[in-house]
C-alpha cells in the first residue's frame, strides 16, 4: 500500500448516534491520525444494529484503505463488533484462549470471578490479529475486509487512547508506507490567545536543520495548545529537529508555559509543593470547588491536599475558618484574599494555603457578566494577593479564575512572577 492512504474511522453504539453521549474519541483519534501526517478521509457514526453495521463496514471496506472502528467490543448483547466483524470478513469466531486467561486473571487479581458474559471478549474472527489491551478487559484486533485494514478498538477512552498510540498508529505507519518516526511535542500555556501566540512564534519552524517541523495551535479555553510536529528517519534525527525549536518555544512564550506533553498546571503545582516538601488548603468563591475538583483526582495530591473551603457566601466562608465576625467587611479585595489566606494556612496546618474570592456583576447587556478576582497565597511569609477583571459568561469566568489562581500558585512556587498580565483580563 503506498502512502498517503485514505483513513476511515467508525464509531459505534447508540450512545453516540443519539448524542446522548458526546464523541470526544473521534476527535482523539482524528487529531492524533493528523498529527503523524496520516490522512482522514471519512468519519462515520453507527448504532448497534446488525445490518446497520454489517452495511457500514462494506461501504468502508470499498471507500478506504484503513478503516479504525471504535466501540463495540464489551461483554454486552449490544456490542456487536467481533460478530460483524467475522461475517464481513466471511469467517468464523473463535477462543482467543490466551486473552481469555488473561481477562480471567485480571478478575482473579481483584478478588472477582469473571461473568460468564465476559467469555464473549475473547471471541475473535479465526483470521484476526491480536491487539493488546494492557488497561482493560476488551482486547484489539485487525481484520481485512476486502481490500481494507481493519483495526477495532474498545470505546473506553483511556483504554483507546492506549491502543491507538501504541498500538495503531504504529500499524498504520508501516502499512502506509510512512518513512521514518514522527513526534508531537506539546506546550501547554494560559494567559496567551491564539493568535498573538501565533505572532510571538513567527518564523519558529525555520529554526529546524533541513526543516520538517510544523507549528500548530489548538485553543481550549482557558489553556491553548502549542503543538511542534515533526519526523526524521530516526529518533536521533528527529531529537536534531526538535532541539532548537523547543528550547525557542520555552524562551518566546515563558512563563506563561505552564505544563509539557502528558503535564498538566494542577500536576505541575503539585510537584513543585512536593519538593517543597509542603501542604495545600484551599478556598473558593464562586468556582464553586472547581480548582479542588482539578487537584484531588491527581495521584500526586496524596498527602499534600489537606484541606477544601467552598462557600457563595464570603462571611459563611470566613467562618468556617474561624476568622472573627465582621472580618469579611474588606469584602472581594486583595487584602481580603491574603486575609482569608493566612487565616485558613493556620486553621488547616498546612504550609500554603490558596484563597480565591469573585464578585460578579452584571454586564450592560444582561448577558456578559464582570468579574472581580482577588487572589492570595499565604505560606508563611508575606502574604502574596493578585487581582483581576474578566468579562463573560459565568462558565467563562469560573473557568478563567481557576485557571488563573492555579497558575498564580504555579508562580508562587517556582519563584516566577505572579502578576503577568494575561490575554483574558481587562485593567
Amino acid at each position: 500500500m503506498k502512502y498517503p492512504m485514505r483513513i476511515e474511522i467508525l464509531c459505534t453504539g447508540d450512545e453516540i448516534l443519539t448524542g446522548k453521549t458526546i464523541n470526544t474519541n473521534y476527535g482523539y483519534m482524528a487529531r492524533r491520525l493528523v498529527e503523524v501526517g496520516l490522512d482522514v478521509c471519512w468519519g462515520t457514526t453507527v448504532g448497534d444494529d446488525r445490518e446497520s453495521l454489517l452495511e457500514a463496514f462494506r461501504q468502508a471496506a470499498v471507500r478506504a484503505d484503513a478503516v479504525i472502528v471504535n466501540g463495540g467490543l464489551g461483554p454486552t448483547v449490544d456490542d456487536l463488533s467481533q460478530e460483524m466483524a467475522a461475517q464481513a470478513a466471511g469467517v468464523e469466531l473463535v477462543l482467543h484462549e490466551a486473552w481469555l486467561a488473561r481477562m480471567e486473571e485480571f478478575y482473579r487479581r481483584r478478588n472477582r470471578v469473571m461473568p460468564p458474559n465476559n467469555r464473549k471478549q475473547a471471541m475473535l474472527p479465526s483470521n484476526a490479529e491480536f491487539i493488546d489491551n494492557p488497561v482493560g478487559t476488551a482486547c484489539g484486533f485487525a481484520v481485512t475486509i476486502d481490500n481494507a485494514r481493519f483495526f477495532f478498538t474498545p470505546g473506553v477512552p483511556r483504554e483507546m487512547r492506549r491502543m491507538i498510540d501504541e498500538q495503531v498508529i504504529p500499524r498504520l505507519l508501516k502499512l502506509g508506507g510512512v518513512p521514518g518516526v514522527s513526534k508531537v511535542k506539546r506546550f501547554h500555556s494560559f494567559g496567551i490567545g491564539e493568535s498573538r501566540a501565533d505572532q510571538m512564534l513567527d518564523g519558529i519552524e525555520a529554526l529546524a536543520p533541513g526543516g520538517g517541523v510544523k507549528l500548530g495551535f489548538q485553543a481550549h479555553y482557558p489553556e491553548l495548545e502549542t503543538k511542534l510536529a515533526a519526523r526524521g528517519v530516526d529518533a536521533a534525527e528527529l531529537a536534531r529537529k526538535l532541539e532548537p525549536v523547543e528550547a525557542e518555544v520555552r524562551r518566546r512564550l515563558g512563563n506563561f508555559i505552564v505544563a509539557e506533553d502528558d503535564q498538566t498546571l494542577e500536576s505541575v503545582v503539585l510537584a513543585a509543593l512536593r519538593r517543597k516538601g509542603g501542604t495545600l488548603a484551599l478556598a473558593e468563591t464562586f468556582t464553586g470547588g472547581t480548582i479542588a475538583t482539578r487537584l484531588t483526582p491527581a495521584d500526586s495530591a496524596d498527602g499534600l491536599f489537606r484541606r477544601g473551603v467552598v462557600a457563595r457566601d464570603l462571611g459563611q466562608l470566613c467562618a468556617s475558618i474561624g476568622m472573627a465576625p465582621g472580618a469579611e467587611v474588606g469584602g472581594v479585595s486583595p487584602a481580603g484574599a491574603s486575609a482569608v489566606a493566612s487565616a485558613l494556612r493556620e486553621k488547616s496546618g498546612s504550609s500554603h494555603a490558596l484563597a480565591v474570592l469573585i464578585a460578579v456583576d452584571e454586564g450592560t447587556d444582561g448577558i456578559e457578566l464582570g468579574g472581580t478576582i482577588c487572589i492570595g497565597i499565604a505560606d508563611g511569609g508575606a502574604p502574596m494577593s493578585r487581582q483581576a477583571r474578566m468579562f463573560g459568561g459565568r462558565d467563562w469566568i469560573r473557568l478563567g479564575a481557576s485557571e488563573m489562581a492555579l497558575d498564580c500558585l504555579r508562580r508562587h512556587l517556582l519563584g516566577l512572577p505572579v502578576d503577568e498580565q494575561v490575554d483574558f483580563e481587562r485593567r
